[in-house]
């Protein structure tokens, strides 16, 4: 797979590093892909090629805070982040884009449909949640089991919450889900809290792109029942739940969600 490298400039002179691939790179129709939390562009290795084979344009990016991005140690936001998506979508030559995000980059993904309106033709939003005193919160055992001081068994146990035990067992890595390992601790700090102040709540009514709901089953890390939350919140919103799936669905069981995804776009 080869990818177009670029770098977008952002509000506030942030560089941001974006991808491009697929047919021709610039002639398939754009979809924005957008990473969970501390994650770059990796975090679609493994999906991101149906898509192009599909005929789209594929784009990613890495967050500030991550990858080749510029790291400043300055408060990020969801809201922020959305704005950097827009910066890159203008440094690509797209004026209107697909955009499917998930987890944080779900979270993303919504100010981006709320605030950006005019640059999204259809949404999807997989495995996230619409933040704040609405949402359902992952239980406190999870919390503190990620926040153990023994960081081997932690990290261990991050996996399980993104894979099943089957498919763990099966695939040695690396795993791309789980973090950029190159990331500044600071910037770490950073995106969790940009994460964990995420609260699209009233902004949901106001989304007015065709938008399609993804969620596994089994994701604890990030509630499913979340997924309705936002499906019932979006209007005309439709959701599919992935059976059987944590919360890294879109690799673990892409042979189902790739095809829920591309058959939605197609509508579109």
């Amino acid at each position: 797979m080869r990818l177009e490298a670029g770098k977008a400039v952002a509000a506030d002179g942030t560089a941001i590093a974006f991808q491009s691939a697929g047919k021709s790179t610039g002639n398939g129709t754009p979809l924005v892909l957008l990473a969970g939390q501390s994650n770059t562009h990796r975090w679609w290795d493994s999906a991101r090629a149906d898509f192009e084979d599909a005929g789209y344009r594929t784009i990613t990016l890495d967050w500030r805070g991550t990858g080749a991005s510029d790291k400043p140690d300055e408060p990020y936001s969801t809201r922020e982040f959305a704005a950097d998506v827009v910066a890159v979508l203008d440094a690509a030559g797209v004026a209107r884009a697909h955009v499917y995000g998930t987890s944080m980059g779900g979270r993303v993904a919504q100010w981006l449909a709320a605030d950006h309106p005019e640059r999204i033709d259809a949404l999807v939003l997989g495995c996230t949640s619409p933040g704040g005193p609405h949402a359902i919160e992952r239980d406190r055992s999870v919390r503190q089991a990620l926040a153990q001081a023994d960081r081997a068994a932690a990290d261990r146990y991050l996996l399980e919450l993104m894979y099943t035990p089957g498919w763990l067992a099966e695939h040695q890595g690396p795993y791309y889900v789980v973090g950029d390992p190159d990331m500044p601790a600071y910037a770490k700090g950073r995106h969790l809290t940009a994460s964990g102040r995420h609260d699209a709540w009233d902004a949901l009514p106001s989304i007015v792109a065709p938008t399609l709901v993804v969620h596994g089953t089994d994701d604890v890390f990030n509630p499913t029942a979340n997924a309705p939350l936002i499906a019932e919140r979006i209007p005309d919103a439709r959701m599919v739940l992935i059976e059987g799936a944590r919360h890294a669905y879109f690799d673990e069981f892409r042979d189902v969600a790739g095809p829920v995804v591309l058959d939605f776009l197609a509508e579109h």
